[in-house]
């Protein structure tokens, strides 16, 4: 990483230089592209018996800040390089957390009954006589519950042979059951 100081001209010891490369060194692992070199323009200023450094880094399509103040002139230019990692990282979560593809969308088409379906996941498994094994699926629709009237809930039942939603009216828990005859079962809690 390229680091050019402008303003106040400061004169480190070799050691606060050392420990100003270091802190650099690690920005440079979160920013450095093995294509190109990062530029961080580090300005000072003095305000009465304060110094302000200011470290200017430009990350990806904007420019990232970090403003460190204190008397000594290492440790406002430190204090500004640990803000400035602080909002690096922050932006790499946010970026990683917001492409991160989930191992739903992931799975390959021909897994078949193998596997639980999409919003199912596995709660327990039980071993019965014989060998076999029965699992039990956890299953959350959270996103798509919403309270419903009877008749909503009758155009939701479509091909399941059952709808658990909340009532609008009375705000409890209900299932529709489909019954073998064609007719419905409705269950109120």
């Amino acid at each position: 990483m390229k680091v050019t100081y402008t303003g106040k001209s400061a004169e480190f010891t070799p050691r606060q230089q050392d420990k100003l490369e270091q802190k650099f060194q690690k920005l440079a692992k979160l920013l450095d592209r093995p294509t190109e070199e990062k530029e961080a323009r580090v300005i000072l200023t003095t305000e009465r018996h304060l110094t302000h450094a200011e470290i200017t880094v430009q990350y990806y399509d904007h420019q990232i800040v970090g403003v460190g103040s204190d008397p000594d002139v290492p440790a406002a230019v430190a204090d500004a390089v640990d803000k400035l990692e602080k909002q690096i990282l922050k932006q790499q979560t946010k970026w990683r957390d917001t492409k991160r593809v989930s191992a739903r969308e992931v799975r390959p088409a021909g897994t078949g009954g193998s596997e639980p379906e999409e919003d199912e996941t596995l709660a327990g498994s039980v071993e019965i006589a014989g060998g076999a094994a029965r699992r039990v699926f956890r299953v959350d629709h959270h996103e798509r519950r919403k309270p419903m009237t009877i008749d909503e809930a009758l155009l939701e039942i479509d091909d399941h042979n059952y709808v658990v939603y909340r009532d609008a009216e009375t705000d409890r828990i209900c299932v529709l059951v489909r019954r073998d005859d064609g007719h419905f079962d409705l269950i109120e809690a």
